[in-house]
């Protein structure tokens, strides 16, 4: 993700969710879960031509 943040500059905002039994109990069988506007859009893997995809979308929706 930091690679793929350095090649596309987009903001990444990590989560440490140990010790938080909510943010446990939603997202431990995912992880690591990347969300995008609030969104989830990948879990378990992040491919990188799906996230440029989904970035460029997201881009040209608020254009």
């Amino acid at each position: 993700m930091r690679s793929l943040r350095d090649e596309l500059g987009f903001e990444l905002r990590e989560v440490d969710i140990t010790g938080d039994a909510a943010l446990e109990a939603e997202y431990r069988e995912w992880l690591p879960v990347v969300e995008i506007d609030g969104r989830r859009r990948f879990t378990f893997h992040v491919q990188p031509d799906a996230l440029r995809r989904a970035l460029g979308a997201v881009a040209q929706a608020a254009s």
